[in-house]
This record gives structure tokens, sequence and C-alpha cells, in this order.
């Protein structure tokens, strides 16, 4: 396998559509995982297992997911017939924090920590097995920490010294409809939570049905500014 020119990538992939983009993270990268939680992120499963059947899909179980969650990962699980690796939290950094400030101290300190020891550290230890990871973001997702989501990057928040980590955004330029319309024609499973209201599914104490017109992530982190909510997984795209 050649060295992988991201330079020349970013380039000629900006313009493309997420099946271009997929065949050439598959093809450039033999160590790499899609990152699963939410609809877009099966839309890319369905893509990318027409491309390479065993592509690595892992999931973060934080401990406090919606029960409409497990089974979402479970139905997806069955109906691809694809192993799911599921990543947990440190046992004792999660005790320490449960034991000093209680189940609920997001509410009063941010989501920041609880947000760290549930889903970054975990996903630390994943991407330092990967050369490169495929996640479902879009830029519309956030206007202040999204927008200028490129279709790949390095992924500079889990990048070291020793090693450089390739991220692919297939879906950076697609709409929500755009991934709708794709769940309705191909019948790819999704959460039973967006038939409830939600919009952007998280931690079951961290997210909320949202109203009419409100933002599709006005309902995560709700007690917190509406500015750069971001939980870590992508925390290279809050500005500096």
């Amino acid at each position: 396998m050649t060295a992988f020119d991201l330079t020349k990538a970013q380039n000629e992939l900006q313009q493309k559509n997420p099946r271009i983009i997929l065949r050439t993270a598959l093809e450039n990268f033999d160590n790499i995982a899609i990152s699963f939680s939410g609809a877009e992120d099966v839309v890319l499963i369905d893509m990318a297992l027409k491309i390479r059947p065993d592509i690595q899909v892992f999931t973060l179980d934080t401990g406090r997911l919606h029960p409409e969650t497990y089974r979402f990962i479970e139905k997806v699980r069955k109906h691809y017939k694809i192993d799911i690796e599921v990543l947990t939290p440190d046992r004792e950094k999660l005790d320490e924090l449960v034991k000093n400030k209680g189940l609920f101290s997001f509410y009063e300190d941010g989501h920041q920590e609880c947000c760290g020891i549930r889903k970054v550290e975990p996903l630390r230890r994943k991407l330092a097995q990967l050369d490169a990871w495929i996640t479902g973001q879009r830029k519309d997702q956030s206007l202040d920490t999204r927008s200028d989501l490129p279709k790949v990057q390095l992924d500079s928040a889990f990048s070291t010294d020793d090693k450089k980590l390739i991220k692919f955004n297939p879906l950076a330029n697609w709409s929500s409809a755009q991934v709708w319309d794709y769940i309705e024609a191909y019948q790819v499973p999704y959460n039973e939570l967006h038939e409830k209201g939600f919009t952007s599914i998280g931690c079951e104490p961290c997210t909320r049905p949202v109203l009419p017109n409100q933002h599709e992530r006005s309902g995560r982190w709700w007690w917190e500014s509406d500015h750069k909510k971001e939980c870590g997984l992508h925390v290279d795209n809050v500005k500096k």
C-alpha cells in the first residue's frame, strides 16, 4: 500500500459523493473502522458493506444510553449480520467520578468531564489501534463547530507524535433530509427515538426532544450555552 497523500485526497474528494469517499478510504486503509451511534452512521455502514463486507464497526456504550439506543445497536447488528465492537469506560475512572460527584455532576459543572471518561477515553483506546476512521458528521449539524468540516482530515485530537490518524467524513455536505431520504429508500434501520421528537441522540440524561423549528442539536446538553456543543469526540472541530 502506498503512503496516503492527505493534501491530494482533500483536493480530490471535497466535492465527491459519499460512496466515492468511502471507496477511497477503504481502498487506502486496511486498518480502518466506522464509528457508529446515529442515523448517519448506519447510512455509512449500509454503503460501506457494499464495498467491503468485513468493515470494522464500533460503538460507545457510556452506560447512560436510552433503552431504545441499546435496542437500536442490536437491530443494526442483526440487520446487517455484522460484529459491532462495543467500547465501555474505564471502571476505576468511572467509579471515582461517581463516588466524588454523583451521577449528575454534568448539570452543575458541564458535560466535558463525564464525556471525557465515558466517551473520549474509550474512543482514544480504540483509535490508537487504527490508521483511519469514518464518521457520520455533517456540516449543518453545528454552524459553530462543523461548518468548515472537510471530507478527509488529519485528526489532530487523536494523532500522536508517533502515529498520524486520518478521519473521513463522507456525509459532510449532506443535509438531514438527504440522510433520511436514503434511510427510507434503502430501508436502513434507525433509532425509534426519532419517532418521539429526538433528532440528535446522546446519553439519556443529556438528550431531549426538540421543538418544531429548533436546530437538531438543541436537544443536546440543553442547560449549557448553544455554542461549541462537542463532547470531545470531535474536539478538533472547535475553533480556537
